[in-house]
């Protein structure tokens, strides 16, 4: 029965490095239609979407089955809750891309405002941030979780730069408001996927030291 229950939480840890990867691909694809102005590769974004909602509900349906099967206790109940957990996160990460997928096809038809430089770079952190945030649950690395946590003010930088660009750029010329907004938006979006895996690294790490540590960043 232990070995059963083993190869099942491997199978576990398996799907949400899969919903993680989706989701990845989610992101990164929303910010490459944004770059691209592509109303095609924003509709594939909130297509996929339901791919994702999908392999939550599989994966709430495994922590379902595994503790009612083999009745966990302890450390074993905390790691099968915690991916339930990860999973509602990983979706809401998921719908955050398509709010980012929606902006593109608010201002797709017109010319960027601007050249894309902070925006890609904070999608790149977002996708590496929750990359790392699974990993470091599927391993129990509380050390790659507090990396996690320790990137969370390069996000609020990163979006903060994009903000105060936009905004000297509307101060010069209010007509282009209406363009700058949905790349605010964006900004915004972006930083609430890494704010979304910086909660699931500080679970990760009192998972695995007991110790609480949300809204104590500055102490890592």
């Amino acid at each position: 029965m232990e070995k059963q229950f083993d190869l099942e939480l491997e199978d576990l840890r398996r799907n949400l490095m899969t919903m993680s990867g989706m989701t990845e691909e989610a992101i990164s694809k929303a910010i490459l239609s944004l770059e691209r102005l592509s109303p095609e590769l924003a509709q594939e974004v909130i297509a996929a979407d339901s791919r994702i909602d999908k392999q939550e509900l599989e994966i709430d349906e495994e922590t379902f089955v595994l503790i009612v099967r083999h009745q966990p206790v302890a450390g074993d109940l905390r790691l099968i809750m915690m991916a339930a957990k990860i999973g509602t996160e990983l979706e809401r990460i998921a719908d955050l891309a398509v709010d980012i997928a929606q902006r593109t096809l608010e201002i797709a038809g017109q010319p960027l405002l601007k050249p894309l430089e902070d925006l890609p770079k904070l999608a790149r952190l977002a996708q590496k941030m929750v990359r790392e945030s699974v990993l470091s649950f599927v391993n129990l690395d509380a050390d790659l979780a507090r990396s996690v946590c320790s990137q969370d003010d390069e996000a609020d930088f990163l979006r903060d730069a994009v903000y105060k660009e936009l905004m000297e750029i509307v101060s010069k010329d209010g007509r282009l408001v209406t363009r700058a907004v949905p790349l605010i938006l964006v900004s915004r979006h972006l930083e609430r996927i890494c704010d979304h895996a910086t909660n699931i690294a500080e679970d990760v790490v009192f998972l695995v030291e007991a110790k609480m540590i949300k809204h104590t960043q500055k102490e890592l």
